[in-house]
């Protein structure tokens, strides 16, 4: 890497631990600046969770100048992943979502105008795009956002039938949800400003993370989270709508080099880039395997048949230009991968909450 002292915002996360353990691993140093939220990690902890030894880790909140300042005193490099996380929650948190995930941005590059480092890196969300591309016989085309009460799959103009075809980062951003645009002006801001002060930046797209150490509890994580967490304690996983849409499940350790990636390689400066694994899956059948990985195979999915605002049929990535511009290609099978996630969650305790959540959206008119 170009640089070799690296602060990670939100680094005691899913995503960030792993980062910073590969970052070690390299020889860096790296500082961590972390809220430590309940919802992510449970009753407050007075330490950061599974970070090396050897990292400079500061309690803090990336909406507080006087933390984001101190975090950036020796740092040639920024990470910058601290986010609240998750669809549906946004809709009904906005104004939470929106200080942390925007508001932090800006506070963290307000702070980094007077201490500029080499590069940024952001962690964006496959969100942005809403619906992914679709293609007809006509050639490729992004859908008009669909209507689930007239059925679940987009169709163009006319009503013709589209087709699910991987999605770039040409295809204009589709904003669905308080999240999505979260996420887009995270992104949007990071180019901007740091181009703006002589900065190099780069916005990594991710799409469905998975592995171990996910927050179980939390049931505005990953998919792949909420259904183990479902089936460690002996309940369906819940699908919503008819289960057929599909998704890129990408696993973290790939995630974690790929942002080593996008800070190392001089032409990831100034581009968004998709990170997947650039195949998709149907949710039910992600279910269904999880399931059978975690020794469950007899509990079935509980498809709902109802449909949450802000959700997307279909979105899995084209990886063509992470392949290109970072040399990346993920490394981990999904199935294998699923039996070593199955055999971390069985390690773990995991309370569900799914059925609360549901209720949270459902009282809020989010479900139908």
């Amino acid at each position: 890497m170009s640089a070799n002292r690296y602060l990670v915002t939100g680094g005691a996360g899913f995503i960030g631990r792993h980062i910073v353990r590969q970052l070690v691993a390299s020889g860096a140093e790296v500082w961590v600046l972390d809220s430590l939220i309940e919802q992510v990690h449970g009753p407050q902890p007075t330490l950061p969770p599974a970070l090396p030894e050897s990292v400079e880790f500061m309690h803090g909140d990336i909406r507080d100048p006087a933390a984001v300042r101190r975090a950036l005193e020796r740092v040639d490099g920024v990470f910058h992943l601290a986010a609240e996380v998750g669809v549906g929650q946004s809709m009904y948190q906005i104004d939470r979502y929106t200080a942390v995930n925007d508001l932090g941005t800006a506070v963290l590059f307000q702070e980094l105008i007077a201490r500029p480092v080499k590069r940024v890196v952001v962690a964006s969300s496959m969100s942005v795009y809403g619906e992914g591309l679709y293609e007809t016989a006509d050639g490729a085309t992004a859908p008009h956002p669909r209507r689930p009460a007239k059925g679940w799959d987009p169709v163009d103009t006319q009503g013709r039938a589209l087709r699910p075809v991987p999605t770039p980062e040409t295809k204009p951003p589709q904003l669905a949800s308080v999240y999505a645009l979260n996420k887009y002006v995270q992104e949007r801001m990071t180019l901007i400003v740091a181009e703006a002060y002589g900065m190099e930046a780069c916005a990594l797209r991710l799409f469905n993370v998975y592995g171990p150490g996910q927050a179980l509890s939390n049931p505005y994580t990953g998919v792949l989270a909420i259904f183990a967490s479902r089936l460690r304690n002996g309940r369906q996983p819940m699908v919503f709508e008819d289960g057929r849409q599909r998704r890129d499940f990408v696993h973290v350790q790939d995630v974690a080099r790929a942002f080593r990636l996008a800070m190392a390689c001089p032409e990831a400066s100034g581009e968004v880039i998709n990170i997947g694994s650039g195949r998709s899956v149907t949710v039910t059948e992600t279910a269904e395997r999880l399931a059978q990985a975690m020794g469950r195979p007899e509990i079935r999915p509980l498809v709902t048949g109802k449909a949450r605002r802000g959700d997307i049929r279909n979105c899995f990535a084209d990886i063509t230009k992470a392949e290109r511009l970072l040399g990346f290609a993920p490394e981990r099978d999904f199935d294998n991968a699923l039996a070593q996630l199955a055999e971390w969650v069985a390690t773990q305790e995991a309370q569900d909450h799914a059925e609360a959540a549901r209720a949270e959206l459902e009282e809020r008119g989010l479900v139908a």
